[in-house]
């Protein structure tokens, strides 16, 4: 392939702005040989416009059609092969492995959406037949299944500029579910994205989708997402980002004269608790994984352990030493951009100011030092700024005096993607009240694991309670983040012959269907 740097307007390149986008070579720390262009507003609206009308064919394609669609895609993002794989790498300073896992990735949930939808079972049919002899009042007929929501917009992610980007979990959970996709590239790798985006128009052609049913634009300014957002032919918002970025789409969706849903992944410190008894059992298996969750892709995952809590005792002492020793001998790593470094060192330098906070690892104002800070419950809750997430490969270490102390601090804790509790199996029966009171925080709840690593399945959640996200009803990972594009609809006395397949009483499409 080659990069032409022009907005991919369903099936027709565009470039009528005059801001530019300059690629970046984080490997080398240089600008890249690829420039692209803004969109402008016109291009936005054509991109929407295509997207509306696409829509109206679209949504009425069947499973086995999106299906296709969807593996197709997959298929033409392998072929992408070793351009894609070097293009990301460049771009994003990730390893050539680490970005050939998320390829598998990004393509396995496209396949796995694909299987979800093809048959067709997952439109929750339900059907209530007519009881025209009920007393003292007949029943109708009333037949319900999910529907496509409209065209979606989607903003990817900096730290993974294939799983949740261009055709990761939010695209590939709105084409699936029969909307089109007019996605925002992210400015970080930007040729990535046209890369990608190439291929899903490849794949639209070859299987016969309408023009307009996916297109690319590109922008660095915040007025780019912001007219998208605004823009009257977009039905729902898919983002994952930061809290500002997150709340400033998510407030300009509901100013709208008709608001409409954002599912924006915004913040999260993803708390774990270790209890005293699998400390001093496993103290230095756990401190060396740990230091490794915590340093994982730089520390920049949203599920990255902010914060952990501990018991004060001797044992949990010896732990933090341990701890500080396996983040101290981690060599860092390349960030995804320099801005993103930077506002790392910024944050460490913010914590390690606080009274009553202790750093036990080297910080460097030059480099993504791996970073510890030691604190306690009662110095976190009088200075939150503690709390507010820094993205990088840092950790807090907070000591708890009691456990009460402890589900104090847990009970205040805002909402987050995920909370971990490692423990023996006599100290997780003994747990269940820290237990309850994580789950009203999270999305995910684990046990003697760690936070980073999403398996894309079917039982997933990724998501929480705010301000990890502004919808915490949802997920945006895994088949059920599908239903974030979806709204029931209900029809009532219907003739057979106009009722979709999914809910005509010979049941076409022999899908399972619940009755009444």
């Amino acid at each position: 392939m080659s990069i032409h740097g022009k907005n991919i307007i369903g099936n027709h390149l565009s470039a009528l702005g005059t801001s530019t986008i300059a690629s970046y070579n984080v490997l080398t720390n240089t600008v890249g040989d690829n420039t692209f262009y803004e969109a402008t507003e016109e291009e936005i609206n054509q991109a929407v416009v295509l997207a509306t009308n696409a829509f109206k064919l679209y949504k009425n394609c069947s499973g086995k059609q999106r299906a296709a669609f969807l593996q197709a895609i997959a298929v033409e993002i392998e072929a992408a092969g070793d351009e894609l794989i070097e293009t990301a790498c460049k771009e994003t300073g990730l390893q050539v492995a680490r970005i050939t896992g998320e390829r598998g990735r990004t393509v396995g949930q496209l396949r796995l959406f694909a299987s979800f939808i093809e048959k067709g079972d997952w439109v929750n049919a339900i059907i209530d037949p007519a009881l025209p002899d009920r007393t003292p009042l007949p029943r109708p007929d009333l037949r319900q299944m999910q529907v496509p929501i409209g065209p979606v917009a989607v903003f990817g992610a900096s730290n993974f500029p294939l799983a949740f980007s261009v055709a990761g979990g939010d695209t590939a959970s709105a084409l699936a579910a029969g909307c089109p996709v007019v996605f925002k590239g992210h400015p970080a790798h930007p040729a990535t994205c046209e890369l990608v985006a190439t291929a899903i128009i490849a794949a639209a052609k070859k299987t016969n989708m309408p023009n307009g049913v996916f297109s690319l634009v590109q922008g660095k300014s915040i007025e780019v997402g912001q007219a998208l957002v605004a823009h009257h032919g977009i039905s729902a918002i898919g983002f994952t980002g930061s809290f500002a970025g997150g709340k400033s789409i998510y407030d300009t969706a509901v100013r709208r004269p008709q608001p409409i849903p954002v599912y924006a992944e915004m913040s999260s410190i993803n708390p774990v608790v270790f209890l005293p008894g699998v400390i001093s059992e496993k103290a230095e298996t756990l401190s060396q994984n740990f230091a490794g969750s915590i340093t994982l892709g730089s520390g920049q995952f949203c599920t990255n352990p902010g914060i952990f809590l501990l018991l004060k005792n001797e044992g949990s002492e010896k732990f933090i030493q341990l701890l500080s020793d396996a983040l101290s001998a981690i060599a860092p790593a390349p960030m995804l951009t320099p801005a993103i470094q930077r506002n790392y060192i910024q944050g460490i330098q913010k914590q390690r100011v606080q009274e009553g906070a202790k750093a036990v690892t080297h910080f460097d104002d030059q480099q993504s030092l791996p970073h510890l800070l030691v604190t306690s419950v009662t110095t976190v809750l009088q200075q939150p700024i503690l709390l507010e997430e820094v993205f990088g490969p840092s950790s807090i270490a907070i000591f708890a005096d009691d456990m009460p102390e402890l589900l104090l601090f847990c009970d205040a804790l805002h909402g987050q993607l995920t909370a971990t509790i490692h423990g023996t199996a006599t100290e997780l029966l003994q747990a269940r009240p820290l237990l309850d009171v994580l789950q009203t925080k999270v999305g995910r709840l684990l046990i003697n694991g760690f936070p980073t690593g999403v398996e894309v399945a079917h039982a997933m959640v990724h998501g929480g309670p705010y301000p990890a996200t502004t919808a915490s009803r949802s997920t945006s990972v895994g088949t059920q983040a599908i239903y974030r594009f979806t709204r029931p609809v209900c029809y009532q006395n219907f003739p057979d012959a106009l009722l979709p397949e999914a809910l005509q009483q010979s049941n076409p499409l022999n899908i399972h269907r619940r009755e009444g």
